[in-house]
């Protein structure tokens, strides 16, 4: 077995206009056989083990409509619930968040009653 380790590298791309607020998007992996693709929103979170504190980058474009990025939340909620049970073997919490999400997708008109 090979104790060899190997990089990859996930980038990010962003057009800035004159205020510095982002007007396009593009991010590639080639791991994951991603060139160049745009996208609108991105959250992405750090976990800074030596000040045992999340470090954030929060970005959208200026085009990202308001229904679009409630259910980037509302996605990105669930996704994170489900990770949280993945990485910590609680699915009670898991289960509560999923909850949340529920009534996140409620209150944002996201699903219909």
């Amino acid at each position: 077995m090979s104790n060899k380790l190997r990089n990859s590298e996930i980038k990010v791309t962003i057009a800035l206009d004159d205020n510095h607020v982002p007007e396009k998007m593009y991010w590639s992996a080639q791991d994951g056989g991603v060139n160049h693709e745009r996208a609108k929103a991105m959250l992405l979170s750090l976990w800074d083990y030596k000040s045992q504190e999340t470090l954030r980058i929060d970005l959208w474009t200026k085009d990202m409509p308001v229904d679009e990025m409630k259910k980037f939340f509302h996605q990105t909620l669930v996704a994170m619930a489900d990770t949280f049970q993945r990485a910590t073997d609680d699915e009670k919490m898991a289960d509560s968040m999923r909850d949340f999400c529920d009534y996140f997708a409620e209150k944002m008109e996201l699903v219909k009653k």
